[in-house]
Parts: structure tokens; sequence; C-alpha cells
């Protein structure tokens, strides 16, 4: 498919059409833009490792604070009859 770079402010850019959005599932946001050899490549950022984690804990905690949250304790000696 052929498109035009055009003049958007102080930058050029080009419009990508939804259809090539869907196919990678990229949307509207951040992006990851590279040159490789003579090519412009966009892809959709990567992720660090638990990104995000500490924020969805605080949540959790949050609508469970009033609540006590508790796990149940096997004696030792069930260890045996617990098959791995």
């Amino acid at each position: 498919m052929k498109t035009a770079i055009r003049k958007m402010g102080n930058s050029q850019g080009i419009l990508i059409p939804k259809p090539f959005l869907l196919e990678t599932g990229m949307d509207v946001g951040e992006v990851d833009l590279q040159v490789e050899k003579d090519s412009i490549v966009i892809r959709k950022p990567k992720k660090r490792a638990r990104e995000g984690w500490a924020e969805a804990c605080a949540q959790i905690a949050a609508k469970t604070a009033d609540q006590v949250i508790a796990w149940p304790l096997l004696p030792k000696d069930s260890e045996d009859e617990v098959s791995w």
C-alpha cells in the first residue's frame, strides 16, 4: 500500500489505516519507533516484567482492607497424604 508523508504541525506523519492497527493489535497511544537500515519500523512497546503489579496490588488492598484474608493452615503430618 502506498501513502503520503504529510506535514503535521512542525513534524511530518502518515495516516495508518485502521485494518493495519487491528491486525497488529495496536491502537492510539505510545509505540516504539526505530530506523532499521532504510526502513522506519513501528512496534508495540515491550512491557517491563511485573509492570503495573504495584498499582494492581494497591487497588486490591484498598478494596479488601476491611476483609480478613486467611490461608488455611495444614498440619505437617498431612504432607504425607498430599500427592505432588
